[in-house]
């Protein structure tokens, strides 16, 4: 997915978020917001919003040395899913249909999401919305076809807390899954630490992609990622920014997600807070 103009408010207030969480003062702020300005006016519209969103927190690390400037709201992400985990259990057990109510709460999780608000969402609230909403996608079928037909899934993960959510439907498919998380701090996205303190490391063989950058930006990654991603017969892919680095990636891939802001709706063609399973397209 190319990058569209309304990105860039969304952009500057990120750059403007990361570095108020880590105490800097107005001047380093306003210095930040410069550089930001400068770096959009050379970035080509045809980077996906990840590069360019990378490139722009590149700018608050290097300037203010603070390698991760979520540490903290992501930590206190993952102690609010886990006071949740029982009670998402209980609604896959008790369900009719336990893998579509799984794949729910995986997308329930994905509202954990700093690129787009400053404050943790109501997270039962948001169980409960998803798990009432009618899906603006209905890959359902083709996703529950594919993981019959597979041997292991690789497994995209996204934010820190969101890690739980995805727990619990790992802890369904009763295939082997190898959990791809970050090869460094991006954003609140999850790294080894997040996807360990989320109760992951038992049940799934947890790797990283060798990036710290949003998404999954292949030519960005290891190269031992890639050769684990070309040989993937099945990749679920959690989060917006996997969506936007990946969208054109093929039938293997499966995207889980909120549609969080307006630039993703549009180019779903749905209205914001659509949940979504969608088959990723080669077009």
């Amino acid at each position: 997915m190319h990058t569209y103009l309304d990105c860039y408010p969304c952009f500057l207030r990120q750059a403007l978020s990361a570095a108020r969480r880590v105490g800097a003062n107005e001047s380093q702020q306003y210095v930040i917001m410069g550089q930001t300005l400068a770096l959009l006016q050379t970035l080509p519209l045809d980077k996906t919003p990840p590069e360019i969103g990378y490139a722009v927190h590149r700018i608050v690390r290097e300037m203010l040395g603070h390698s991760d400037p979520y540490r903290a709201i992501k930590d206190a992400s993952t102690r609010a899913a886990l006071a949740l985990y029982p009670r998402l259990k209980a609604l896959v057990a008790e369900s009719a249909d336990p893998l579509e109510t799984a794949v729910r709460l995986s997308i329930a999780g994905n509202i954990i999401d700093f690129a787009f608000s400053d404050e943790l969402a109501d997270l039962w609230t948001t169980v409960e919305r998803v798990l009432a909403s009618p899906f603006a996608f209905t890959d359902l079928a083709a996703l529950r076809a594919a993981l019959a037909m597979t041997d292991h899934v690789l497994y995209l993960a996204d934010n820190a807390g969101e890690t739980v959510f995805d727990r619990v439907l790992i802890e369904l498919l009763q295939l082997p899954v190898t959990y791809c998380v970050k090869g460094g701090p991006a954003l609140n996205d999850a790294t080894r630490e997040d996807a360990i303190a989320a109760g992951l490391a038992a049940p799934v063989d947890i790797i990283d992609n060798g990036s710290d950058a949003p998404g999954t930006i292949l030519s960005l990654c290891s190269e031992a990622f890639r050769q684990i991603y070309a040989a993937a017969p099945l990749i679920i892919a959690k989060g917006q920014a996997n969506y936007e680095t990946l969208s054109a990636a093929g039938a293997r891939v499966f995207f889980l997600l909120q549609v969080k802001c307006p630039v993703i709706g549009r180019d779903l063609g749905v209205p914001v807070g659509s949940v979504i399973v969608r088959q990723s397209r080669t077009f």
